[in-house]
């Protein structure tokens, strides 16, 4: 497995966990945060715990789940 494919695997992680991430965090509070998926594209409108949003990606990043 060369370089190139661990990027590709972490960049697949992290854009993963964002998108998971980012829909939590709209299911939990409808009324503040809408997501919507449009093929590659996502659309976000309203408030985001960043925090939440940076420990996912540092997860992803790190190997985690």
């Amino acid at each position: 497995m060369g370089t190139g494919d661990m990027s590709e695997t972490l960049e697949t992680k992290a854009r993963k966990a964002v998108i998971d991430e980012l829909e939590r965090q709209a299911a939990e509070k409808p009324e503040t945060l809408s997501v919507r998926r449009d093929g590659d594209r996502v659309r976000v409108e309203g408030e985001i715990d960043i925090d939440s949003l940076v420990m996912v990606v540092v997860g992803a990043a790190a190997g985690g789940p």
